[in-house]
C-alpha cells in the first residue's frame, strides 16, 4: 500500500516535508520530542543518513521510532558507509517496520566529517541503489533471488537545480529517473529562476521535484557553507542581507519564507532544513500554505 506521502504526490498535491538528524548517541527522546512536534506541519519527515559524513545514530533504527509514533519517515540511506549487501539489509529491515519512503544518496565525502581516517564503501551508486530499491520492490535480491516478501517503496534521489554547467548533470538525472526515482529532492535553492529551469529541463522525466529551502542564521553560516559544502553557493546579496540585519537568526527566516514562496509555484513541494532550527519550521511553513 503507498504511503501518504506518495499518494499526495501522485495526486498532484502540493507536499511539505522539514528534515531531521538523528542524535549522536543512544537517546531518542530529544530526536522524537522533535518528530512529535513537527508531524502536524509537514507531509512526512527526513531522517538524515550521517549527514556531513558525521557519525549519528543509523536512520534505520529512527525511521522506524516514527513508524511506532504514526509518523510518516523518509528514509535517507547513501552509499558512502555500506556495501551492496548492508544496503540491501537495512533496506529490507526498514520494509519490515513499516518504512515506505527512502531518499537514496551517494553520500559526502568523509573527508568533510568527523572521522576522516574512515575509509569510503562506495561498492553502489546512488542509480546502482535505486536499481536496488526497484528490485526489491519486485521481490527480488540484487542477484535475482526471489525474496520472502517484497518492498514496497517510493524511492527519491538528490538534485543540484544551480550546479554549474547543469547540462553536465543532466545525463546522471536521467539514469536516476530511468532507474526507479519518483521524486528529486533538491539542494538549497537560492535562484528561483534556476529552479524554473531545472524543473522544465526534467519534467519530461516524470520525476515530482521538491525544492530545498535552507534556514540560514547568520552571515559567518552562509561563509562556512560556501566554504566547506561542495555544490552549495550562498549568493553574496543574502551573505550581506545577514551580516546588516540587527536579528541575523529571524532575517534568515524571512529569506527562507521568500525564496519558499518564490518556489511554491515552481515545484511539486518544499523540503525544510533547518539546521537543527526546528522551532522555526511550523513559522515557515504557515507561511508557505498562506
Amino acid at each position: 500500500m503507498p504511503s501518504h506521502f506518495a499518494h499526495k504526490l501522485a495526486a498532484d498535491e502540493f507536499v511539505i516535508t522539514a528534515e531531521i538528524a538523528p542524535p549522536k548517541g543512544c537517546d531518542p527522546a530529544g530526536l522524537m520530542r522533535t518528530a512529535i512536534s513537527l508531524a502536524p506541519f509537514v507531509d512526512a519527515i527526513n531522517i538524515t543518513d550521517n549527514q556531513g559524513a558525521n557519525m549519528r545514530m543509523t536512520p534505520l533504527v529512527a525511521a522506524g521510532m516514527l513508524v511506532r509514533e504514526g509518523i510518516e519517515p523518509i528514509m535517507q540511506l547513501t552509499c558512502r558507509d555500506r556495501n551492496r549487501l548492508a544496503l540491501q539489509s537495512d533496506l529490507l529491515g526498514a520494509a519490515a517496520m513499516g518504512v515506505k519512503n527512502v531518499l537514496a544518496l551517494t553520500g559526502d565525502d568523509i573527508g568533510c566529517g568527523d572521522h576522516r581516517q574512515g575509509r569510503a564503501v562506495f561498492d553502489l551508486d546512488s542509480v546502482l541503489l535505486l536499481q536496488t530499491i526497484g528490485a526489491l520492490n519486485s521481490g527480488f535480491d540484487l542477484n535475482g533471488a526471489p525474496l520472502a516478501g517484497a518492498t514496497d517503496f517510493l524511492a527519491g534521489a538528490a538534485a543540484a537545480p544551480e550546479v554549474e554547467p547543469f547540462d553536465a548533470t543532466r545525463p546522471k538525472l536521467v539514469k536516476k529517473a530511468a532507474a526507479g526515482a519518483r521524486f528529486f529532492q533538491t539542494q538549497a535553492v537560492f535562484n528561483p529562476e534556476r529552479l524554473a529551469y531545472f524543473h522544465d529541463a526534467v519534467q519530461p522525466l516524470g520525476v515530482k521535484v521538491i525544492a530545498g529551502i535552507l534556514v540560514l542564521k547568520s552571515a559567518r553560516m552562509a561563509e562556512f557553507i560556501n566554504l566547506n559544502i561542495p555544490g552549495l553557493k550562498v549568493p553574496l546579496p543574502v551573505i550581506e542581507r545577514l551580516a546588516t540585519a540587527a536579528d541575523p537568526a529571524a532575517e534568515g527566516v524571512r529569506i527562507a519564507i521568500e525564496l519558499a514562496l518564490q518556489c511554491r509555484s515552481i515545484c511539486s513541494g518544499i523540503h525544510v532544513m533547518a539546521m537543527g532550527r526546528y522551532e522555526v519550521v511550523p513559522q515557515l511553513i504557515a507561511a508557505i500554505r498562506s
